[in-house]
């Protein structure tokens, strides 16, 4: 499962922003389901694995009920997405894990146009793997609290057909709101993995800009190719 999560990652990063060509649908599936299932409206008086499972069962309803996002319908994808998702996760957070020490370094504008680029990175990855889903549900089966911290990690499982895949979600208080900050799936942290590919990008010449371009360069690739 690791193999077929770097895979996906990988491939986003690269360029290759058609996740079903690059590994079996239902880790892809999983790999969308990771972010979504924990996106919705905050509810600052839910326990962590109650907001989860709430919110889980409420997005994948939804995308099984819709078969226009099912039949790959790109409009409708990327507005589930943006409305959904993107609003509950706290993307300065994730940025800045992403790129990791150089993001010290970045200027407000860098820091402005990287959380742009890297959200529409993600964007498009979980909107290729949307039509993946299909008869997935998911169970929580642990919630423990990070020490020394206000983050959660919620544990669960994605089922289907097939063996179970573990998924645990970080997630971190924000003005009384719980947003997501990383998911683990299949053993990798999603956020630190791409953090190790940005480091390839930012230890050269280019430093942050060079990063910039090469999300840009992809983004607009993939932004030119049909779903």
């Amino acid at each position: 499962m690791k193999k077929l999560v770097r895979a996906a990652l990988a491939a986003a990063f690269a360029g290759s922003l058609a996740p079903a060509a690059v590994v079996p649908a239902t880790a892809i599936a999983t790999l969308a389901t990771a972010t979504l299932v924990t996106a919705a409206q905050a509810q600052p008086a839910a326990a962590p694995d109650a907001f989860v499972r709430q919110i889980s069962t409420e997005v994948i309803d939804s995308v099984k009920a819709d078969k226009a996002i099912q039949g790959g319908d790109v409009s409708k994808i990327l507005a589930l997405v943006d409305a959904k998702v993107m609003p509950n996760v706290n993307f300065e957070v994730v940025t800045r894990s992403a790129v990791g020490p150089k993001w010290r370094e970045a200027s407000p504008e860098q820091r402005q146009k990287l959380q742009a680029e890297f959200k529409t990175l993600l964007v498009r990855v979980y909107s290729g793997a949307l039509t993946q889903i299909r008869d997935q549900t998911v169970e929580i089966t642990r919630s423990q609290p990070v020490a020394n911290s206000s983050q959660v990690i919620v544990q669960s499982e994605v089922r289907g057909k097939g063996e179970p895949i573990k998924l645990d979600y970080r997630l971190d208080k924000f003005s009384d709101a719980w947003k997501i900050i990383d998911v683990n799936v299949g053993g990798i942290w999603l956020v630190q993995s791409y953090r190790s590919q940005f480091a390839q990008v930012l230890g050269g010449a280019g430093g942050i800009d060079a990063l910039i371009t090469r999300l840009v360069d992809q983004n607009k690739t993939a932004g030119g190719t049909k779903s």
